[in-house]
């Protein structure tokens, strides 16, 4: 039987991984995460591992790359051109982008596109208001919720942080009704260096990873796969559906 256990806070896009994010009101939850999430991302192409990605953990400055889309271009869900930190819109493959990430990186890159999308560990990530709060309250802070990067913010009926590790192996549902969108929870989201890094001065605070690792074993949030897709709203209710043999184990 679901029970409700908060509602959609917010919703977050990342349309270039690592870059600034888009706050929405609402989304379209696909087969592969929030439409135009993570599709893009900038190659170190010096690198053959299987993460060859430049991430802000590696160049913070890119926490400062804005996505842009000219209206009537393209994909809407895909940006057309990227704001450098310099005010400058550079057309997304541009070389002139390229070279600008490059020159700060110290090494040649490669703007990338995948069509469904480019993840560490899983399409959707979510995290709880609360747990955001408490690892502040910890590392003598006040946070935001965009320095953790979700997809959905959640904000709990019951207060508590670090309820998510609960709700691994159960189905989170947006809305009511049996064909709500909705996605089962894969794993808790292990955090690197990139959670130190505040999302408007990119300058780093060592103490809230070390929050994170004293309180939750250095989880905070979860991964999710999605189990049916459609659209999500800040407002909607959520609500947890666990199996009844994992009812049973707890």
């Amino acid at each position: 039987m679901p029970v409700q256990i908060g509602h959609i806070e917010a919703i977050f896009r990342y349309p270039v991984k690592s870059m600034r994010g888009d706050y929405l009101d609402a989304a379209n939850l696909g087969w592969h995460g929030i439409e135009g999430d993570r599709r893009l991302a900038f190659r170190r192409i010096d690198n053959r591992s299987g993460m060859p990605w430049l991430t802000a953990s590696r160049l913070p400055e890119l926490l400062f790359f804005a996505p842009q889309r000219c209206d009537g271009c393209g994909d809407g869900d895909i940006p057309t051109h990227i704001r450098t930190p310099d005010g400058q819109e550079l057309p997304v493959f541009g070389e002139e982008l390229a070279a600008e990430v490059a020159r700060r990186h110290g090494a040649p890159v490669q703007m990338m596109q995948l069509r469904h999308g480019i993840f560490d560990e899983a399409s959707i990530s979510v995290i709880a208001s609360e747990t955001v709060c408490e690892i502040g309250r910890l590392a003598g802070r006040s946070l935001g919720v965009r320095q953790f990067r979700p997809n959905i913010a959640v904000r709990l009926l019951r207060p508590g942080a670090f309820q998510e590790d609960a709700w691994v192996g159960g189905v989170l549902s947006f809305g009511e009704g049996g064909d709500a969108p909705a996605i089962a929870v894969t794993m808790r989201d292990k955090r690197c260096a990139m959670l130190n890094l505040d999302p408007d001065s990119a300058a780093s605070a060592p103490e809230v990873m070390k929050a994170v690792v004293r309180a939750n074993e250095n989880n905070a949030g979860v991964y999710g796969a999605v189990t049916r897709i459609g659209r999500i709203s800040i407002g909607q209710p959520i609500f947890l559906c666990t199996s009844p043999e994992r009812s049973e184990r707890g």
